[in-house]
């Protein structure tokens, strides 16, 4: 386990794997309080086994679930996590008749060996305290007698699908003109994957995503009707140009907003604003949440002006790093706006139907939207573009990490290591001197191969104390120094 986690062991203390194969037992030990369960769940899971594995030298990990175990025996199952990374070390599932043979070689039951461990690892509470910079005992042991011979093969399927974009062109020159952009992602889940949150007895059932995010995408399919309409009567009104983007890849880490933004059908210099919308199909209380209004000095103004007429108990929120489309466009100095009606127990599940969206608030919302959309296409300014720094938004993946460097990983991109699309304004990392399009590959002497390391090296870093932080940057690797902030 990292520095600083109190009342944990290390296995591997006092250990020597190198060049050998690790076997682990999966979850956490069972006889433990559900206190105490809940500390460890953090370090159980399989790509933290893996880590520490790799870390140590060891040339493969088997993983088996224990007779104790919930599923014991049985083989963990192949999932996506969208991560586009792998562990570094070769890994596979094994059964508890191929653990006991192993074990056999030096007279040791699977069973009795799983119910002792358990029981050497005591509640937090009654553990004694242990110095974090010191490593403990461990309770590891080596098979010396046993040859094993593994191979594993996982084949990357790579598939393409397509963003669908549409503009409205201003008189003059297109290339030159500037533009609204206007955008929502049209793909979900399909009969679920490991974004799902379906409930037992949901397994395999379409996820239709009424809300998530058929609501956005008929939102812009109205706002491109009601505008293309309008410029055929009236192609004279229009100052700027209108863009319609419909994304692909959203629930896999905003893949094709990314793509678009990296291949602009016009400059991205020329796209003075960005308007998102995803989930604004179930407005409950009259509540509308506008967020990433910190993107600009616009937005507020606009909001106040448009709101008059329609009404909303409007929500506004500063932070334009959402986990949403925004965030594709915001580190590339385009301001941004997001509606959104809130969450609900029906997202990422098969529940998410259409008899449940409140349509009358939708056209409500288009109405708004249309509105500051209009205030954008026609004032004599663009938006100007504001950094937006330190807030409680966590980019790392991990709600739970204690510390914040402001880093905002590239999840599109598949390389070794953890690619940046961006640093947040005013952050650790920005004040140390890391910027969009480093790939960090070590943090604090860890290396880092995957979004999985960076975010353990994270939870064993201390806030106030720097740390060494190594980035490739066109190639080079570079050293420098960061200084972690504690998360507001």
């Amino acid at each position: 386990m990292p520095e600083g986690a109190e009342g944990s062991y290390n296995s591997y203390a006092g250990l020597n794997v190198s060049n050998k194969i690790a076997l682990v037992l999966r979850y956490v030990p069972e006889e433990v309080p559900a206190k105490r369960r809940q500390e460890l769940n953090v370090y159980a899971g399989l790509r933290y086994k893996a880590m520490m594995a790799r870390q140590r030298g060891a040339k493969a990990l088997l993983v088996v679930s224990g007779p104790n175990s919930p599923n014991p025996g049985q083989l963990a199952p192949l999932t996506f996590d969208t991560s586009l990374s792998g562990s570094g070390i070769i890994a596979a599932s094994i059964s508890d008749k191929l653990a006991s043979a192993i074990l056999a070689g030096v007279g040791k039951d699977l069973q009795t060996l799983q119910t002792a461990l358990d029981r050497e690892n005591p509640p937090a509470s009654a553990a004694p305290k242990i110095n974090p910079h010191e490593e403990q005992p461990g309770n590891g042991f080596l098979v010396s007698n046993v040859t094993i011979k593994i191979s594993t093969s996982v084949e990357h399927i790579k598939k393409s699908d397509n963003n669908v974009v549409g503009m409205v062109t201003p008189a003059g020159n297109p290339a030159l003109a500037e533009y609204v952009l206007v955008g929502a992602h049209y793909d979900h889940l399909g009969h679920g994957d490991a974004s799902s949150l379906e409930h037992s007895g949901e397994e395999g059932k379409i996820h239709y995503g009424a809300d998530d995010n058929a609501s956005g995408t008929a939102t812009v399919l109205e706002l491109a009707r009601a505008f293309t309409a309008e410029q055929g009567r009236h192609p004279e009104e229009f100052k700027r140009g209108l863009i319609f983007g419909l994304w692909s890849g959203e629930e896999l880490g905003i893949i094709g907003s990314s793509h678009f933004v990296e291949r602009p059908p016009v400059s991205l210099s020329n796209i003075i604003a960005y308007v998102n919308f995803d989930m604004v199909g179930r407005l409950n209380d009259n509540k509308l949440y506008l967020q990433g209004v910190g993107s600009s000095s616009v937005w507020r103004k606009l909001i106040e002006k448009r709101n008059v007429a329609a009404g909303f108990n409007v929500v506004l929120q500063e932070d334009p790093y959402l986990p949403t489309d925004v965030t594709a466009f915001y580190p590339k100095g385009v301001p941004v706006i997001h509606f959104f009606t809130g969450s609900h127990e029906d997202y990422h599940r098969p529940t998410d139907t259409a008899d449940k969206i409140n349509y009358d608030g939708m056209e409500r919302i288009a109405k708004l939207a249309k509105g500051i959309i209009t205030d954008l296409l026609n004032a004599p300014e663009r938006p100007d573009y504001l950094k937006v720094g330190h807030s409680d938004q966590d980019t790392s993946g991990r709600e739970q990490l204690r510390v914040y460097l402001g880093t905002i990983p590239d999840y599109t991109t598949e390389v070794e290591g953890v690619k940046l699309s961006g640093v947040r304004s005013g952050g650790p990392a920005e004040k140390a001197g890391v910027k969009g399009g480093d790939v960090i590959v070590e943090l604090g002497g860890q290396q880092i191969k995957n979004i999985y390391d960076y975010t353990y090296a994270l939870d064993a870093v201390k806030i106030g104390k720097p740390v060494d932080l190594v980035v490739l940057r066109e190639g080079q690797r570079l050293k420098l120094t960061v200084t972690p902030e504690a998360r507001k």
